[in-house]
Parts: C-alpha cells; sequence; structure tokens
C-alpha cells in the first residue's frame, strides 16, 4: 500500500482538523501534533454546534452540481463559522495562531458523486487563511475523484496510524458510523488495508427525527426499540446494487429513496431505518479478505445502543466503542483531517487503491498560505 509509517520523520507539526459530517449537526475541532506518518500525539478537542438558520441554508444546497448565490452564500457564512470555532478553541487551549503549523478544513460534502466525477465540498480554504492568519488545506477529495476513485473513504489513513500506534492485534476493522457508514480493514501485513463505505449510518434516523419530531436524532434509540422493522422493505433496501458492488465504494447520503416509509408509525420507520444501517454493516464484512478479530466503533453512531447491540448479535465477534482503545470518538475524523493536511504538505498520498479505488496511491488537497 505504500504506507510506510517510520516514527523518525525530522519534524513535528501542530495541526488543527475541522470536520463537520453529512449530519450537519456542527464543527468538530481537534489538534495533534504529529510528523504525518507513525507519530500521532492527540492535544485538544472542541465542538461548535450549528444555528439552526446555518444548518437550514446548507441543507438547502444538497444536490447542487454548480455554484449559485445560494451556494456561494452558504459557503461564506459556513467558513465564517468556522473560523469562529478555530478561535473559541485556541483561546479554550490558551495557544496563538503562531502555535499553529497548519489546519485541514474539510468542508461540508453538498454532493458526492464520483461516478460522474464530482465531490463537492463547501468552504473557502483562502478566506479562512486570511481570517485566522494560519495556513489552510481543505478540498482534500477532488483529486481522487479526478484520477478515477472515490473521494471516500479518506480516514483510513488515520486509521491505519493510529491502530499502528495502539498496538491492535489484526485483522481489525474500524468503523466510522457518521451520517454515512464506513469501514477501515486492517490485516495482518503491513500493508494489508481495505476501506469502504458500507451504507447509510445515522443520516437517514436523523433526518425522520428532525422531520417528525423536531429532536435531531434519535436519543437512545427510543423510537427505534419501541418498533418493528419491516422486513419486506429491508430486502427491497438491501437488494441495491451497492451492497454487490466489489470495494472500494463510496455513498452519498442521498442515495436512498426512503419515502416507502413516510407513512409508518414514527417508531416502525426509526427501527427500520436502524436495523438497515446494522445490516449494511454486516453486508461490509462479508468484503473483508479475513474476519476481524474485533470492531471498533466512531463517529456519533457509537452512541445509539440499538445499533451497537445490534452489531454484537450480527458480528459474532467483540464489538467495542474507539473510546475503549483511549481514543476520542467524537474527535477522530478531525483529527485525521489534520494528519491529512501534514501528508499534503509532505507531498505524501491520503487515498490508496484499496481504500478509494483510485489506480495508485495519490495525496490531496489544496494549500492556501495565510
Amino acid at each position: 500500500m505504500g504506507m510506510d509509517l517510520p516514527t523518525t520523520f525530522p519534524r513535528l507539526y501542530k495541526a488543527i482538523g475541522l470536520m463537520s459530517g453529512t449530519s450537519l449537526d456542527g464543527v468538530d475541532v481537534a489538534l495533534i501534533e504529529t510528523d504525518g506518518q507513525g507519530v500521532v500525539v492527540p492535544l485538544g478537542f472542541a465542538y461548535k454546534e450549528y444555528p439552526e438558520d446555518l444548518r437550514q441554508s446548507i441543507r438547502q444546497c444538497f444536490g447542487a452540481r454548480t455554484g449559485n448565490d445560494q451556494t456561494d452564500q452558504a459557503e461564506c457564512d459556513l467558513t465564517l463559522f468556522h473560523a469562529v470555532a478555530v478561535r473559541e478553541f485556541l483561546t479554550q487551549e490558551s495557544l496563538d495562531k503562531t502555535d499553529i503549523d497548519l489546519i485541514g478544513f474539510h468542508g461540508q460534502t453538498i454532493t458526492h458523486d464520483p461516478g460522474n466525477g464530482l465531490t463537492w465540498q463547501l468552504g473557502n480554504g483562502k478566506l479562512l487563511a486570511n481570517e485566522l492568519g494560519i495556513d489552510v488545506v481543505n478540498d482534500f477529495r477532488t483529486n481522487d475523484v479526478q484520477q478515477g476513485g472515490q473521494g471516500a473513504p479518506l480516514i483510513p489513513v488515520y486509521h491505519y496510524a493510529r491502530a499502528r500506534v495502539s498496538n491492535l492485534k489484526n485483522p481489525v476493522a474500524i468503523l466510522n458510523i457518521g451520517g454515512v457508514s464506513n469501514v477501515t480493514w486492517i490485516g495482518e501485513d503491513e500493508d494489508d488495508i481495505l476501506a469502504f463505505d458500507c451504507g447509510p449510518g445515522n443520516a437517514l434516523i436523523d433526518d425522520l427525527i428532525l422531520k417528525t419530531t423536531g429532536e435531531r436524532f434519535d436519543r437512545d434509540a427510543g423510537w427505534a426499540r419501541q418498533g418493528r422493522a419491516d422486513q419486506d422493505v429491508l430486502a427491497r433496501w438491501l437488494a441495491h446494487p451497492f451492497f454487490d458492488a466489489p470495494a472500494p465504494k463510496s455513498l452519498d447520503r442521498d442515495a436512498w429513496d426512503v419515502t416507502t416509509i413516510s407513512n409508518f408509525p414514527l417508531m416502525d420507520a426509526a427501527a427500520t431505518l436502524t436495523e438497515f444501517t446494522i445490516r449494511t454493516i454486516v453486508r461490509g464484512a462479508d468484503l473483508f479478505p479475513q474476519p476481524a478479530k474485533a470492531w471498533y466503533v466512531t463517529g456519533g453512531g457509537r452512541m445509539n445502543p440499538a445499533i451497537i447491540d445490534g452489531l454484537k448479535n450480527a458480528l459474532n465477534t467483540q464489538v467495542y466503542k474507539v473510546d475503549d482503545l483511549g481514543w476520542n470518538g467524537d474527535a477522530l475524523e478531525a483529527e485525521g483531517f489534520a494528519y491529512m493536511a501534514v501528508r499534503h504538505r509532505l507531498d505524501l498520498p491520503i487515498s490508496f487503491p484499496k481504500t478509494t479505488g483510485c489506480t495508485a496511491p495519490l495525496t490531496g488537497g489544496k494549500l492556501h498560505k495565510a
């Protein structure tokens, strides 16, 4: 895979990573110190929730394929919100902008259609660099998509580094349940890694709960646990060709038409969507070259007890939260984009044939000098 991680790289960088996932909850801000290879030290984390008006203006851009006044305004507002989040974080950590070498700015995915050569994350890297006086790397996915890759998942390069540092017993699976769920399988050999999107994660459940109750997610799976999953609907959804496609592969949050369940009672609709998330992850396990000895779950979905219990029952192996390793499951993706920003600076690859389907290891991102 070409991911040698020597621990003797001459320079350590302090980098901030900024992540906002497809569940549109807010911005994760994470600080790490790293050489972009085998040394990773998490140093701090904060979360800043989106105000509802910003959330709505971003949501109205979902699916856009060309820029317009609406996407321009949302991008500007979103970027300035990220700048505020970073300033507050620096204050929280008693740091100055001069303490930070680099920011990895993921931005907000509004459209992901790699089959047609398009992935679009709102976020103005130049504006953010100017606002903060810190160099910014953004637009991490485009290069991979332009070179025939899926542009996702990108976080496996960081999962791999953290797994190495933690001396996990391979084969191991690191499962990220965000708006979409994706998994990184790490085998026994140094370069043995496979990654892909499994299916919808929290996005469909969150959308349903928000639309029906005004709450942002199904707290403690309270609705899903009262309902019954519709097996006919699940069978139809699981017949989608995505699930038979080989890995690596990726998915847009809106790839599923869930109008089928729009007339279901809320508890049954929630139960059906929750079961769908579980089943798609279990289907993903069929693509592993060897079964994982353990699964470690990160992202917001690790807080959903129905999903975790369902995985434990179906996977027939140990399922843990990454927090059990001493990792911060809320910070992991943001840390990953800090790590990738440093790899961009060093001209090291962030995507690989067995993680995104690109033809050769590729670096990614665009640097904006402060």
